[in-house]
Formats: structure tokens, C-alpha cells, sequence
């Protein structure tokens, strides 16, 4: 049964409802105008340049974050920048210091979003990517804010008035970070020469073929695939995972058989806490580490990396390791 408005508001207030609907619809348009003009700006577009330069000539993925609002603007932007050809991953700023900095690579930047620039979550984030040389972009509207003093390359989003008539609730300031996003997405997108077709190959409705691929015809095999005994040296595994450029090994019995993983992230760990690199990399490896068979369809690989935020599997048959397939493959190969 409908109802009318007249029975949920007083009598004669809808008219002023739609009225706030539309000044709120009003001052977005303004927000928005106010980014447009930015880009007018000397200083901001040769920014912005910087800021795509940095992007284009990442090797590994950009690591967006941010928190509230910001975080949930972070999230779309990750899957835009993914889904136009720039990997990228969200990261959780309440995750990051329960051990998911570990997933932050020196091959990678981060691209933090805070209106305020004083969200006190993203401090670890901020000491990581100092302490590590990781590059740090940010995106926010206070120049002597935390977060624009500690970047590398700082956007300074226009102050905008919010829709909310309180001025507490993050409207319009979302919205022009939600369409910065987008503006960078596309820029990037173009720079690559990013077609319509290679758009299809990283969504559901792509090409058929791509979504039916087998894991064994995408993963590394023999020699290419990094691998070490749990009694070897921490050296010797850094200078194994180097050797295949995966991002880690896998750590086999002497059957051959998958009985830990060994990253980037465990190493960086290790030798933070300043472990020698002599140690034996068994006592530093993840246990039963995720695998996946030969015969799995790539996508399901691809499913399972999104799911525990991981970027490289190890293939196994019967337990024995016989492969190991990177995220970046599948993404290549169009799987979705």
C-alpha cells in the first residue's frame, strides 16, 4: 500500500523537501565547479601531472586507503583504477597495524584520502611508507594538515560547503573526491592507451575464453617457479624470491610437497625485528599456505587472491608443488 506524503510530513512541506533536494543537488554542482577550476591552477595541474607521472611508472600496485567516508570514497576509486588498467587494492586503515602493511611493497605507492589530513588511523600507514621509502600521495583539503605535510605529492582539494545543513555530515566534499577519482582513473586509463576491449577483458562480461582459462595455463612451472627447503638461510630465500620476481617462494619438503610460503612481508618483518639472515626460513614461513590445483579455473584463483588479499598462489597436484600463478598474470590475461 503506497503512502502519501502528506501522511509522513506535514501538509504543504513537500514542496520544501524538494527544495532541499535540490540545493543540496546545487551545492554539489558548486564543489564540483570548484575542482574543475583547480585545474586552471599552475601549481595544482602541474601537481596532478606529478601525481600521474608517479602512477604510470609504478611497478607494483597502488595501495589506496583511507578512513569513514574517505575510506568508502577509497574503495570505489581502487575498483575504477583496477578496472581501467591500474592495479590497485584497498587498505583497511584498522587492519594496517594487525600486520596488512605487510602486503605494502617498496615496488608499490599509497594514495591516502582525508578531507581533514588528521585522521589519527593513517598514522601508521604514514610511519611505514617513511620508515620504508614507500611513496606517499595524498588527497585533502587542509595544506597544514598531518597527512599533506607528510606526503610526497600533495592534492589540495577545494574546501567545499557540505549539503548537510549542519555541516557535519560529508557530502559534497565526498563528492568531489569521488569525481577527482574518477578524473584521474580516466587520465591514467588514456595515458595507457587503455581500449575497450582490454575494459572487457577485466569485467564478467568479457570474453568468454578469458573466463574459462585453467590455472596451468597461466602459472609458472619449473625453474620459474621460486622454491626453497624450510632449513634454508633467510638469505637464501630472499635471493630465491629475487631470482623468480613473485613477491615470495614456496618452502617444500624433500617430496617436493608444499609445506609453507614465504613474502616480501615475512622478510620485511623478519628483518625489522632484526633477525639474522642466517636463520632458517621454517621458522618465519606461513604454515599450509592457500593453494590451488592445475585444473581450477583462473577466475576461481583470481577469487580467492581478492578474498585473503594476496597477490601470489602456489599450484599444487596431489600436495606436490608444481606451479605458482601471480595476480598480475591473470589481470593480463583478461581473467575477471
Amino acid at each position: 500500500m503506497s503512502t502519501s506524503v502528506s501522511k509522513i510530513v506535514p501538509f504543504g512541506s513537500g514542496g520544501r523537501i524538494v527544495e532541499t533536494a535540490c540545493r543540496s543537488l546545487s551545492i554539489a554542482a558548486t564543489g564540483l565547479n570548484e575542482l574543475e577550476s583547480r585545474f586552471g591552477q599552475r601549481e595544482f595541474a602541474a601537481t596532478f601531472l606529478r601525481l600521474v607521472g608517479v602512477l604510470m611508472q609504478v611497478r607494483g600496485r597502488v595501495i589506496v586507503t583511507g578512513i569513514g567516508k574517505s575510506g568508502i570514497v577509497a574503495r570505489k576509486m581502487t575498483a575504477t583504477l583496477t578496472s581501467t588498467g591500474t592495479p590497485a587494492i584497498f587498505l583497511h586503515p584498522a587492519d594496517a597495524g594487525h600486520g596488512d602493511l605487510g602486503m605494502v611493497t617498496p615496488d608499490d605507492v599509497v594514495l591516502m584520502l582525508s578531507h581533514s589530513g588528521e585522521s589519527t588511523e593513517l598514522g601508521p600507514i604514514i610511519q611505514y611508507c617513511k620508515r620504508f621509502a614507500i611513496p606517499l600521495l595524498a588527497m585533502t583539503a587542509r595544506a597544514q594538515s598531518t597527512v599533506a605535510q607528510a606526503a610526497d605529492i600533495c592534492i589540495l582539494m577545494p574546501e567545499v560547503q557540505e549539503a548537510c545543513p549542519n555541516a557535519l555530515a560529508p557530502t559534497t566534499s565526498t563528492t568531489v573526491q569521488m569525481a577527482f577519482g574518477d578524473a584521474l582513473a580516466i587520465s591514467l586509463m588514456e595515458m595507457r592507451g587503455f581500449s575497450a576491449d582490454d575494459f572487457h577483458k577485466f569485467h564478467p562480461n568479457g570474453r568468454l575464453g578469458a573466463q574459462l582459462l585453467k590455472v596451468r595455463e597461466l602459472m609458472a612451472k619449473g625453474d620459474d617457479v621460486p622454491q626453497v627447503r624450510q632449513d634454508a638461510s633467510l638469505l637464501d630465500a630472499t635471493i630465491e624470491m629475487t631470482r623468480a620476481r613473485l613477491g615470495g617462494t614456496a618452502i617444500t619438503d624433500h617430496e617436493g610437497r608444499l609445506i609453507g610460503a614465504f613474502t616480501d612481508g615475512d622478510l620485511r618483518r623478519a628483518v625489522t625485528a632484526k633477525q639474522n639472515l642466517t636463520e632458517p626460513v621454517g621458522r618465519f614461513m606461513t604454515v599450509t599456505p592457500q593453494a590451488i590445483t592445475p585444473d581450477d579455473l583462473a577466475h576461481e584463483a583470481l577469487h580467492v587472491m581478492h578474498e585473503r588479499n594476496i597477490m601470489l598462489l602456489f599450484v599444487c597436484d596431489r600436495g606436490r608443488l608444481v606451479g605458482a600463478v601471480h595476480m598480475h598474470d591473470l589481470l593480463h590475461a583478461g581473467v575477471a
